[in-house]
């Protein structure tokens, strides 16, 4: 697969305007502490650069695709089913709640009155908060039965999040995210990420944003983790689109482009109309990350912004 990104674009990364602006000076201007390290309150200024990326992707959005907005909860059956737990458990946020009887409940709030830790008492919903947007959509595409000839591609979006703690202000725990999910033959999946690839390369571009591209891995858990993300990098299953977000430190990943395989196909029991497994693939993107790459970019104030990158996000 080519490779977007070259000794120039690395280079741009190194600017002094993006050094010059530190992370502190972007949180003060654009969010408001939580209490909770990665959850913030988001400003105005920053809320209108978010809906006018959603509107630019959606006009990149192939027209085949349906559409689905999903809640930032999901099932944890389908999360285990879908082998997160074995992969990710140091990201998996469970959602708990008071069960039982009125006495079991006024007993976990009288001991929040003497100081205790009242959400010993609490069990799983069933629930847990969702760690990506695509993983409600392969059930939801499986009950459909056989994947048709041209494939089936879809638009999913939903508020994120991954247990990562963190004061950098590219790595929020609570994040938005948005999917455009492809399921079919392997052919039809290299097809989607290639294109994909060169939009995304003509996208930065017009936003006038320093980038580059590389093969990548997912934060696998443990010895076999590293495993697996070896293996990852080896078959060029994933590959991220980079931009400076942080004053210090290594670029961001704001742009990724999966191929699953067989996985989801297999866990779901994908199959096209000759009971062949289906594969499937994506390209995501990190909507925080790519404001926070504008500001960072172009700095706090969006009337300061290049003429050209306003007309594309069609901000005034």
């Amino acid at each position: 697969m080519e490779q977007h990104g070259d000794e120039r674009a690395m280079s741009e990364m190194a600017c002094t305007e993006t050094e010059a602006r530190s992370d502190e000076t972007i949180l003060d201007h654009l969010f408001r502490p939580m209490g909770v390290d990665g959850v913030y309150a988001r400003t105005r200024r920053y809320e209108d650069v978010v809906d006018a990326l959603q509107w630019l992707i959606t006009r990149h959005r192939p027209q085949e695709a349906s559409v689905f907005r999903f809640p930032p909860v999901m099932s944890l059956r389908q999360l285990e089913k879908q082998g997160y737990l074995n992969s990710f458990p140091q990201l998996l946020g469970c959602v708990c709640a008071l069960h039982g009887s009125e006495a079991d409940v006024a007993a976990a709030v009288d001991r929040a009155k003497q100081g205790e830790d009242w959400t010993r008492g609490a069990t799983s919903a069933g629930l847990v908060l969702s760690p990506a947007a695509c993983y409600p959509i392969y059930p939801i595409a499986a009950e459909n039965g056989p994947v048709p000839e041209e494939g089936l591609t879809f638009d999913v979006a939903a508020d994120c999040f991954r247990h990562e703690p963190s004061k950098d202000l590219d790595r929020l725990q609570s994040f938005r995210m948005r999917e455009f999910v492809r399921i079919g033959a392997p052919a039809q999946i290299a097809v989607f990420r290639e294109r994909w690839m060169k939009t995304a390369q003509a996208i930065a571009e017009s936003l006038q944003l320093p980038f580059a591209f590389d093969r990548a891995s997912d934060p696998f858990f443990g010895r076999v983790g590293v495993l697996m993300a070896a293996n990852q990098i080896e078959h060029a299953l994933k590959f991220e689109l980079l931009i400076p977000v942080r004053a210090q430190g290594a670029p961001t990943a704001c742009m990724s482009f999966n191929y699953h395989r067989e996985h989801f196909g297999k866990t779901w029991g994908l199959v096209d109309q000759k009971g062949e497994m289906a594969h499937s693939g994506c390209v995501a993107f990190g909507i925080d990350r790519l404001a926070l790459a504008l500001f960072a970019t172009h700095g706090l104030y969006v009337e300061d912004w290049p003429r050209d990158v306003r007309d594309v996000l069609r901000l005034d």
